[in-house]
């Protein structure tokens, strides 16, 4: 079954939680979704809590199927 999105590229951007998941549904639809982050601080939610080992949980959630 393919998805409504294959086939198409998209820059994240973004540095909040609204861009973050905006992108991530478009990811899960499909979507080829490529992360850019601030390279002086990178991403935020790295380290916002609840941590998940030494990430943080908000980072796990909105960056699924997303490619560094």
């Amino acid at each position: 079954m393919s998805l409504p999105l294959e086939g198409i590229r998209v820059l994240d951007l973004s540095s909040l939680l609204p861009g973050s998941l905006c992108t991530q549904i478009l990811a899960d639809l499909g979507a080829n979704v490529l992360k850019i982050e601030n390279p002086q601080a990178g991403d935020g939610f790295r380290e916002t809590p609840p941590l998940v080992k030494t990430m943080g949980s908000y980072f796990h959630m909105i960056n699924r199927n997303k490619k560094p």
